[in-house]
Order: structure tokens, then C-alpha cells, then sequence
């Protein structure tokens, strides 16, 4: 197994307050046949000199910068062009990654056949696990009310989201929710990972910031119409 690159993307807006420990869960990964690469989107604050003291300390972290905020979606497709892996993993700027992660889930993907997966979360400070009952229901019902898919726990095989298109880059939120249904509905093999491997922050991130933009793409995503 350990001869399968794993490339772990990672896009950042003003997150100097957490950046560094999550950047740290993954150097702390078991599995070491990865590369890191991080956009830094046009931060405001210190997050790309953050970035530059983690990239010139280690060699499997590469770092890129926009010089102004383009968005989530469109990131996170330029990191992806500059991949190396055969596989593809995520991870936010203000979550964290358990050290086994990445080599159950690898494991996880090749045991089942899959084309893609995530895995379920502890929620920070409170330790509850997400998703919960969603969890045992069917993806193409949970997708008719909720995306039961982590996000930041996507792992992916590099040759199925390129055929896939990429996020689709009209969708400036909710770009998972969009991508999981395109997968869902092109019939690529997919699952949850029972075991909780990450640490999701839901406390003044993206969704919560942005609920009614998040609900509305989401929507898009849903009825299968483009925003």
C-alpha cells in the first residue's frame, strides 16, 4: 500500500489561529508516502508567512498563493492540477487529522473498491460524532435532504474526480455537495468510513458563516441545475 502518493490539498483564507496545528496532524500522519499542498487565498493576515515557515521546513510541502480571494472551488481545482498522487485527500485550514487517518482510510478505499470516500468526524469540544443516523441510510436518499459526506475527509482517486470534471467551478459553495452528487449519479463506487478519523471545527467556518449562500448552491446541487 505504502506505494501509493497521496496528495493532501488544503486551502486557506486568514487562518493564522489554526493553520499550524492542523498542518501538523498531518505531518504527523503513519502513512509517509504523501505530498501537502496548501493555497493560501488571499489572506489578509499572517497565513502565507505561516505557510512559507512550514515549506521551507519540509520537502513534501508545497505552497501557492492567490494574490486575491478566488474562492474554495476554485483553489482547491488548482491544487489538484498540481498533484502528483494517485489518490487525493482533503483536509480544512482550521480541522484536524487523527495520525491514522490517512492509512486506515487508503486501506479502507482499497478493501471496498472504491472510487472515493470520507469518513465520519468528532466534532471539536464536544467529541460527538457526525454524521450520526445518516450514517446508515443510503447516500442517494441522505442526498435528497443533506449531504452526509465530511468534505474535509474526501479522499479520492486523482483519475475519477478528472473525469469527472473537477469541482465544477459554478458552484462557489456547497462545491461537495455538487461533486458527491455528480459521483453519485455517474454510479462511482463510494462510502463512509464508520471509524471517526477527524476533528471538525463547526464553529465560525464556512458553513456557518455563509448558511444561506451554503443552502441555496446546495439546492443547485439538489434539483440538479446549475446557479
Amino acid at each position: 500500500m505504502d506505494n501509493k502518493r497521496v496528495s493532501i490539498i488544503m486551502s486557506c483564507f486568514n487562518s493564522e489561529e489554526t493553520v499550524s496545528t492542523s498542518i501538523q496532524s498531518l505531518i504527523s500522519q503513519d502513512y509517509k508516502n504523501t505530498e501537502i499542498l496548501i493555497m493560501d487565498d488571499g489572506s489578509s493576515d499572517n497565513t502565507f508567512k505561516i505557510l512559507k515557515t512550514f515549506e521551507d521546513s519540509y520537502k513534501n510541502i508545497k505552497v501557492y498563493q492567490n494574490k486575491k480571494n478566488i474562492g474554495l472551488t476554485r483553489s482547491l481545482n488548482i491544487l489538484i492540477q498540481n498533484t502528483n498522487g494517485e489518490i487525493i485527500a482533503r483536509q480544512d485550514a482550521d480541522d484536524l487529522s487523527l495520525d491514522i487517518r490517512i492509512s486506515n482510510q487508503l486501506k479502507y478505499m482499497e478493501s471496498k473498491n472504491l472510487d472515493a470516500c470520507t469518513t465520519r468526524a468528532f466534532i471539536k469540544d464536544t467529541k460527538n460524532i457526525i454524521p450520526g443516523i445518516s450514517y446508515y441510510l443510503p447516500h442517494r436518499l441522505n442526498m435528497i435532504y443533506k449531504n452526509p459526506f465530511i468534505h474535509g475527509t474526501l479522499m479520492i482517486k486523482k483519475k475519477v474526480i478528472e473525469k469527472i470534471g473537477l469541482y465544477n467551478e459554478k458552484f462557489y459553495f456547497s462545491q461537495d455537495f455538487k461533486l458527491m452528487r455528480d459521483l453519485i449519479d455517474n454510479n462511482y463506487k463510494l462510502s463512509i468510513l464508520n471509524q471517526p478519523l477527524y476533528m471538525l471545527n463547526m464553529k465560525n467556518n464556512l458553513s456557518e458563516s455563509y448558511k444561506l449562500e451554503q443552502k441555496y448552491f446546495a439546492n443547485c446541487a439538489r434539483k440538479r441545475i446549475d446557479p
